[in-house]
């Protein structure tokens, strides 16, 4: 077994105390996974600056939620769905606000002249270096499974379980993500 299989079966005390609203064991949980939660906000958005505002509300719905987990053996898969919901759920109001904005220029009658220039400036504020930016490129059906084995440092059974795939599944979007982001990174790093 795993250094982080062990890790997180000898959590499920933990999640329980949680469940009776222990708050000093939801702090432990927080400081435990905290990284690998950001992990899969990451592989989800696809984006750095918005990963602590979708983890902090991650960490609220666990705290609401707990009393619904029925097996505690299986709060690993049930702590990566909220957390991949959650960071959907961020994607989707991200898109609503830009159409929203994109309607108010319109209204204001300034076009769209003026749309791309805000757009731009966006996008460069959010370039930090061209590695993340690669990463952030990839497909989630590739970024999701490479964040987690090379960032977050998991097996393949680990990231097959996770997301419901097959181990050869997972080895074969593994190598067509790295194979994407040679591609993308030629002459930039």
């Amino acid at each position: 077994m795993h250094a982080v299989e062990v890790e997180f079966d000898a959590d499920h005390p933990l999640m329980e105390a949680i469940q009776q609203r222990d708050s000093h064991a939801m702090a432990e949980l927080i400081q435990r996974h905290g990284r690998w939660v950001r992990g899969v906000i990451f592989a989800v958005i696809g984006r750095t600056d918005e990963v602590d505002d979708i983890a902090q509300k991650v960490w609220i719905r666990v705290w609401n939620q707990a009393g619904g987990l029925e097996d505690v053996t299986r709060w690993r898969s049930w702590l990566y769905r909220v957390a991949r919901n959650t960071a959907t759920d961020a994607i989707r109001g991200r898109q609503r606000r830009r159409r929203l904005l994109g309607r108010f220029f319109d209204y204001r009658g300034q076009g769209r002249q003026h749309a791309p220039a805000a757009e731009q400036s966006i996008l460069a504020d959010e370039r930090q270096q061209a590695v993340i930016d690669a990463i952030a490129a990839l497909p989630a059906l590739y970024r999701e499974p490479f964040v987690l084995k090379h960032l977050e440092e998991w097996s393949y059974k680990q990231i097959g379980q996770a997301l419901d795939l097959p181990v050869d599944t997972v080895e074969t979007r593994l190598v067509r993500a790295r194979r994407l982001l040679r591609e993308r990174l030629a002459g930039k790093v």
